[in-house]
């Protein structure tokens, strides 16, 4: 009978309810996913806060540090961000998410004043071309200033089919809607730093504000003097403020061509 007994005993272990009850087992490990921080303010930013006007969005943050890729985390781009963030080699992955999202305010502020319906159409004749795809005069729109001809370059999930039937400044537009917007941004600066092996700053950057002597970029540069602290630039915004003393956001007036159309 004892023997039968312990028989019992051992099988009710074995089974599942048996190993919950009688013994304390391991659950597989879970991956985690990487930590989010929020971006600060840009000065565009604070000012419309001041003024009570729409402003960047804390959740644009989050949209951004979940579509980086790896290459925009890794050491390969730590020198091409080093006067902005010293530190970004030595920083953990969510301080270095925490940078790029700022960086993304930074140039949405100087190409679109951080409003995610606004579009330009230039009127140069150097770069007042048709757009490929809506085969109408191209238009740099959203928050990143983009065309639809993005869609095909870089991927980008722009619905010119869609977009068609709306008013020009709906934000229901694909090409509108900031999550769009900026992950196509994203993919952009992907394929300037890694895939072309470029620096941050050159002549033929997608976007003006990022070309070294051209109007925008004294603009983008007045954005970029309140990194996260965790970059260890204590005296960029002081700095920048020296040498760009203009403020505002680039507009119709003063912007240089359109980004999408400089680009290929």
């Amino acid at each position: 009978m004892l023997r039968i007994a312990s028989i019992a005993v051992v099988m009710a272990l074995a089974t599942p309810t048996g190993l919950r009850e009688g013994a304390q087992t391991l659950a597989p490990a879970q991956p985690q996913e990487p930590a989010m921080k929020t971006a600060p303010e840009t000065p565009i930013a604070e000012k419309k806060v001041e003024l009570g006007q729409p402003t960047w969005d804390p959740a644009w943050d989050l949209l951004i540090e979940e579509a980086l890729p790896p290459d925009l985390l890794s050491p390969n781009v730590s020198r091409t961000v080093k006067s902005f963030c010293p530190r970004f080699n030595g920083m953990g992955e969510a301080d270095k998410r925490s940078f790029w999202a700022y960086f993304f305010q930074a140039l949405a502020g100087a190409e679109a004043g951080l409003e995610p319906t606004k579009d330009v159409r230039h009127s140069e004749s150097e770069v007042a071309v048709k757009d490929d795809v809506t085969k109408r005069m191209v238009r740099s729109e959203g928050l990143m200033q983009l065309t639809y001809m993005d869609a095909e370059r870089y991927g980008c999930d722009f619905d010119w089919e869609k977009d068609k039937q709306l008013e020009e400044h709906d934000p229901a537009k694909t090409i509108l809607q900031p999550k769009n917007n900026l992950v196509c941004g994203v993919k952009i600066l992907e394929n300037q730093l890694i895939a072309r092996r470029k620096p941050l700053f050159f002549r033929s950057s997608y976007w003006s504000t990022l070309r070294p002597g051209w109007p925008g970029h004294s603009v983008f540069l007045k954005q970029m003097s309140n990194v996260p602290v965790s970059c260890r630039h204590p005296q960029a915004r002081a700095q920048v403020k020296k040498a760009s003393p203009d403020t505002g956001p680039t507009t119709a007036a003063n912007q240089e061509p359109p980004s999408g159309a400089k680009a290929p």
